[in-house]
């Protein structure tokens, strides 16, 4: 489970600035897409090319009963052909949101073997702030087909029965990305029929709290002590949300900070809160 390293073809890491992605915009194989999911589906403006990748959609498995299930090797290399992605390409993923949904977009592009990939920081709020070009047209593509090919790395998305044994391994953490309330159990849950908590074990560090007022992501060193002040000193992090997509914004802000074992729960709390047999704690967490 632990990710490759990134800066390859030129990107300036996991995450890349509106004026690095501004000063490139339009370069040969320089591929932008919109990840944004919810009621920024497919809606206005877009940063002028984008491309849709499409969480709601084509890269999530539907024949889960779960949300946003990761599409199995063959599903994810059609879906990324079909939107003209090339081996050789360097991709940059943002969201409506800020830093949301892209991430999961990242992450899955790693966890299925494409490293010259990049979120952008802030997302489409920063592109706007910052005064750069937008269509009016949502994101999409109707050119050729790529020839990207999904090698899958296998831990890098992981099930309940892996994280059942992270949590009761002392070297591992597994952190939820979810609101204190939902976390605690004293929110509600907004997909009908999960139970309220956590995962008994689980420590609370809301998604958030890795962005600063702006909606960009914190230096390295703030977000190595955001981990540290939750995590104590365990390297191996393993990370869970509502359906695993915002546990992916943890395990953007762990590889900026230099975490390398990393997994994301797949099912995440849309799985474990369901009416069964697993175990549910509510309230606060006593952190490390």
């Amino acid at each position: 489970m632990t990710p490759p390293e990134t800066g390859s073809a030129g990107l300036p890491g996991p995450l890349a600035g509106v004026d690095w992605v501004a000063g490139r915009l339009g370069n040969p194989g320089l591929v932008l897409f919109d990840a944004s999911v919810g009621a920024h589906r497919g809606a206005s403006p877009r940063i002028p090319g984008a491309r849709p990748f499409d969480l709601d959609g084509d890269l999530s498995d539907h024949t889960s009963a779960l949300p946003h299930t990761m599409p199995d090797a063959q599903e994810f290399t059609e879906a990324l052909r079909a939107i003209g992605v090339h081996e050789s390409d360097t991709v940059i993923v943002y969201d409506a949101q800020g830093i949301y949904s892209s991430a999961r977009a990242w992450w899955m592009l790693r966890a299925m073997g494409f490293d010259r990939v990049a979120v952008l920081d802030g997302g489409l709020p920063a592109w706007i702030a910052a005064g750069y070009p937008v269509e009016a047209d949502a994101a999409a593509y109707d050119g050729p087909r790529g020839t990207f090919t999904a090698r899958p790395r296998p831990g890098l998305v992981v099930d309940a029965d892996s994280v059942v044994a992270a949590l009761g391994d002392p070297r591992a953490a597994v952190l939820d990305a979810r609101t204190p309330g939902r976390y605690a159990g004293t929110a509600p849950e907004p997909r009908p029929g999960l139970r309220g908590g956590h995962m008994p074990g689980s420590l609370s560090l809301p998604f958030g709290e890795l962005v600063n007022g702006e909606g960009l992501m914190l230096p390295s060193a703030e977000l190595r002590t955001t981990f540290e002040s939750v995590a104590g000193n365990r390297e191996q992090l393993y990370f869970s949300c509502g359906s695993g997509v915002t546990a992916c914004v943890l395990a953007l802000g762990a590889t900026l900070a230099g975490y390398r074992e990393l997994a994301v729960y797949d099912g995440s709390w849309s799985e474990w809160g369901l009416p069964s047999e697993r175990p549910v704690a509510t309230g606060a967490d006593s952190g490390p």
